[in-house]
């Protein structure tokens, strides 16, 4: 990658791991739908469900901003974190895990998401080492496929979603509420990332959220890795993308085959107009597109 030309990006994923403006991020919480509430700062966004059993809590964003975070959930209720979910392994989901797991939340995730946090990493696209955390941040239980949650008096059904955007992705389905938060699978109005160092991939992506469209229904709401609160027709558009995007790069590399000539021919031009104004742009997108299928 061109590193003055990816500075933004560069920035942005140093960020895993250091929130350098942490005292100017404001957290802000929503109101989703019954108990349930998205909370937005710097990094993914925060589910959480309220009630009678204790906060149950999906992703924690960076470790500087943990203080924040627990004033706003106050703001909600006075009840502790009692489970915290990791949608996947990302520093900007996990970061906050050793300072709420320090408060008493237990902490689950899928079995692959304790495996890359227990060990060193490198994210291809980025050229960057990710250092093992600290055993108190990893995941205290783990799972293979599903597992679900009776609480607040509903179920939470986190499920295992393959090879998407890394190997450790869930998704997590408040089925009384029909709300369903997505992690990293759902860049909502943006080009997403995918990590295909960490075992994700563009079909494993569209699978999921193909899943999501076709088990879920048109009034429930989902939270988004990144981006605003959205809706079935916010997802269904998104899906679509990734479908023309993946067979125009497909279309390229049968034609040309090297990655910088397809780069060079701008051949998401057309769809970066609406979907590359987040932190991944248009040829970052094509080289996730292509590392994918290659």
């Amino acid at each position: 990658m061109n590193l003055i030309k990816n500075l933004p990006l560069i920035i942005f994923f140093l960020s895993f791991s250091i929130s350098a403006k942490e005292k100017e991020v404001i957290i802000d919480s929503q109101h989703v739908k019954d108990n349930i509430y998205m909370l937005k700062g710097q990094g993914g966004n925060i589910g959480l469900s309220t009630g009678k059993d204790g906060l149950f809590m999906i992703d924690d964003q960076y470790a500087p901003l943990s203080e924040k975070i627990t004033s706003a959930i106050k703001e909600i209720s006075a009840s502790p974190v009692k489970f915290l979910i990791n949608t996947h392994w990302h520093g900007d989901h996990v970061g906050g895990n050793q300072n709420f797991a320090h408060s008493g939340a237990i902490i689950v995730a899928h079995k692959n998401v304790r495996k890359r946090m227990s060990s060193e990493q490198l994210i291809k696209l980025f050229n960057k080492k990710v250092k093992p955390s600290p055993d108190s941040a990893l995941p205290v239980i783990t799972f293979a496929d599903e597992i679900e949650f009776h609480i607040n008096g509903e179920i939470a059904q986190v499920i295992h979603m393959p090879h998407g955007h890394t190997d450790g992705d869930s998704i997590i389905w408040f089925k009384g509420s029909n709300v369903i938060h997505m992690g990293d699978l759902f860049f909502s109005g943006t080009f997403p990332f995918i990590d295909i160092s960490s075992g994700g991939s563009i079909d494993g992506v569209i699978s999921a959220v193909n899943w999501v469209l076709k088990n879920a229904n048109r009034d429930t709401r989902i939270i988004p890795g990144h981006g605003p609160l959205s809706t079935m027709e916010d997802l269904l558009a998104y899906r679509n993308m990734l479908v023309d995007a993946r067979e125009k790069v497909s279309q390229a590399i049968k034609g040309r085959g090297d990655l910088e000539r397809i780069k060079g021919e701008k051949v998401l031009e057309q769809l970066a107009t609406k979907w590359g104004n987040g932190f991944i742009k248009q040829d970052a997108f094509v080289e996730i597109i292509f590392e994918s299928l290659n």
